[in-house]
């Protein structure tokens, strides 16, 4: 049983300690450069992206150009924290209602990018549970300012 112990502990150490920290920041950084480029594209032509807001997609709550600029906004900051992995939890929640009222919001999204949303909205489920990981500015600014005894960000309580 020990020879089992010992083969099984690297195992796991790699997976916790290298593999799962990977996996979520190639995870963040997908996401990150999806939503980032989106926004860029709607700030290139703010005239259109109006437009569209008034005539092509129904946000709901929202005037066509508060929605229009908040969402804007919303393309360039909170990938750029997710990337970074600071706030890394909020910026992944924050993504994640912002993706799923894009496909409410536009209802001549067809299936294959509805298909795309999906995948966007699972790849931020493990940095909204599990906050952004050890390779994030929220890992090494808790390990620069807090106790020892605090569990590490992402760390499975």
């Amino acid at each position: 049983m020990d020879k089992l112990a010992a083969l099984y502990r690297p195992l796991v150490w790699l997976d916790e300690e290298i593999l799962a920290p990977a996996v979520g920041l190639a995870l963040r950084l997908w996401v990150a450069y999806i939503f980032f480029k989106s926004g860029l594209t709607k700030i290139q032509s703010m005239d259109t992206t109006l437009m569209l807001f008034e005539y092509e997609y129904e946000v709901p709550l929202l005037p066509p150009d508060i929605a229009a600029y908040v969402g804007t906004h919303a393309e360039l900051i909170l990938p750029v924290m997710l990337a970074l992995g600071i706030g890394g939890r909020f910026a992944a929640v924050a993504l994640f209602v912002f993706n799923a009222i894009a496909v409410i919001s536009y209802p001549s999204l067809n299936e294959t990018g509805k298909v795309w949303h999906y995948a966007w909205g699972v790849a931020m489920v493990p940095a909204m549970l599990y906050g952004p990981g050890a390779l994030s500015l929220d890992y090494l600014i808790r390990r620069r300012f807090t106790s020892d005894n605090w569990p590490a960000a992402g760390a499975r309580l």
